[in-house]
């Protein structure tokens, strides 16, 4: 595997991602939707999806990390895709994302990466209020993240009901998890990255041999004065750097948008980039 060499951006997400909606009332995570309804369908989706569901504990050393492992109804084996949460957490959101990519004909795999945090807090359950999060995932070691990423892959990759093939999927600070994986694991098929940026460091994009396809918000400016950075810098490397703009939208669209009442054009950015990663996808 690569050295884990990539300059993350992770500090730089977190204002970002973060939000004032209040956590739906969950015993065990918090929704965080745009409105009563959209959160109400998040649980709906969680609690009655025909798709096996599960809680996987993979190690890294003496790190473990909990894992959400959504399985589609198919007879064939198919790609893994590692789902890389927001600042926010394992949430209900993410975990329903987790189910609608297993729902698309893919092995789900979610990792916590708030798992093993401290004595007090075993995973993204453990902690109050979005505020606590979001601090929680600014303190954590960005090399942590990337091996603990690095563990979940080899370990998805291993499952019995897929192909070996392995895309990730990360949504804001997710997103640039993703990108920096791609730069880190050689086995990689493929990137997808909602809204992150990419590494820093400039002799990281000269690791990616994975295509790397990106989701933007057109209102969502500290992200994007980033991009002609990385489209550079994947250009010279003569890497794949498909990218895509929504018009309109803003940031973290893939959550807002999901409440049919919310902005139009983040519901029309979510639902045109959902059909997009679905092509996309496909082509693993």
């Amino acid at each position: 595997m690569k050295k884990f060499l990539a300059s993350l951006s992770v500090v730089s997400l977190l204002a970002a991602c973060q939000s004032t909606v209040p956590p739906a009332e969950d015993h065990s995570m918090h929704s965080e939707m745009s409105s009563a309804g959209a959160s109400a369908a998040v649980s709906d989706r969680l609690s009655n999806s025909p798709r096996h569901q599960e809680w996987v504990d993979v190690k890294n050393g003496d790190r473990t990390i909990r894992t959400f492992v959504v399985y589609p109804e198919t007879d064939e084996k198919v790609p893994a895709v590692l789902v890389i949460h927001e600042n926010r957490g394992l949430n209900d959101w993410a975990r329903g994302m987790a189910d609608q990519v297993a729902e698309a004909g893919y092995v789900a795999v979610a990792p916590d990466l708030l798992s093993d945090f401290d004595e007090a807090h075993d995973d993204t359950s453990d902690f109050a209020s979005d505020d606590e999060r979001t601090k929680a995932i600014m303190a954590l070691d960005p090399a942590q993240v990337q091996a603990d990423l690095q563990a979940v892959a080899d370990w998805a990759r291993t499952i019995p009901a897929t192909n070996g093939k392995l895309a990730s999927a990360g949504f804001c600070w997710g997103g640039s998890q993703s990108f920096s994986l791609a730069a880190n694991d050689d086995d990689l098929d493929m990137a997808l990255v909602f809204y992150g940026t990419g590494p820093t460091d400039a002799s990281a994009y000269a690791r990616i041999d994975a295509p790397v396809y990106a989701f933007y918000a057109g209102n969502d400016e500290r992200v994007n004065a980033t991009v002609p950075m990385s489209t550079q810098a994947m250009q010279s490397a003569g890497k794949t750097y498909d990218v895509q703009t929504y018009d309109g939208a803003g940031h973290a669209f893939m959550r807002s948008g999901e409440d049919p009442n919310g902005d139009p054009a983040n519901v029309a950015a979510r639902n045109a980039a959902w059909e997009r990663m679905k092509r996309v996808l496909e082509t693993l």
